[in-house]
């Protein structure tokens, strides 16, 4: 979800400003998700790299995530919506962990489509975390095995990934679990990504032939 600070930028405002429509912008484009049937939705919203970012920065970020959470919380319940999260939440602050692992219960009962938010997420920490797990415990390791202590364990294949604001890189995403997923680069900035530019996406994503390195 990239493309908030430039999009502030263009309109004179503070980052802070463009962060807040990102969030309006996870709100609608969540939403949509769900109307046009998607099963799974993972939104990238802080990696592992974001606390190099100015403190002040990360204090808005905090922000933004409490407000969400005490804002739309009982919307997700509403409609059905479970929230996972992905990524190590030990360098959160207690009041943060204790708003998402309470977000997660609340909405863990629910069947419909998954939220999951990749928080203080880096791929390639993810790999290592994997790989030391499975060292320690010993024994032959395979891709089973090896996709089995992702934090991604129990989701299903990717098959999209969107990034937006025209960047061209991955990012430290999702990088074992994009190895066959279609890649779609996008100049919309992501706070004015909304449900026409889903519907666009997929459709594009629909034209692809997906062989997976055969004929």
């Amino acid at each position: 979800m990239d493309g908030n600070g430039r999009w502030a930028k263009k309109r004179l405002l503070p980052r802070v400003a463009g962060h807040r429509a990102g969030v309006e912008a996870v709100r609608k484009v969540t939403r949509a998700a769900r109307e046009m049937g998607i099963g799974t939705l993972t939104l990238y919203a802080f990696s592992s790299e974001n606390w190099r970012r100015p403190e002040e920065e990360i204090g808005d970020l905090m922000g933004l995530l409490k407000h969400f959470i005490g804002q739309h919380l009982d919307e997700l319940v509403t409609d059905g919506i479970h929230l996972r999260v992905i990524g190590d939440l030990t360098a959160f602050t207690p009041e943060i962990r204790a708003l998402v692992e309470d977000a997660i219960a609340r909405t863990a009962p629910n069947t419909g489509p998954q939220l999951v938010i990749a928080l203080n997420y880096g791929a390639q920490d993810e790999i290592l975390r994997a790989a030391r797990m499975l060292a320690a415990q010993g024994g032959e390791i395979d891709k089973a095995r090896f996709e089995g202590a992702l934090y991604t364990h129990d989701l299903p294949p990717l098959d999209l990934l969107i990034r937006t604001s025209g960047e061209k890189r991955l990012s430290n995403f999702l990088l074992w679990q994009a190895a066959y997923a279609e890649l779609l680069f996008v100049d919309t900035l992501w706070p004015d990504f909304g449900p026409a530019d889903l519907r666009a996406a997929l459709d594009e994503f629909a034209r692809r032939e997906r062989r997976y390195g055969g004929l």
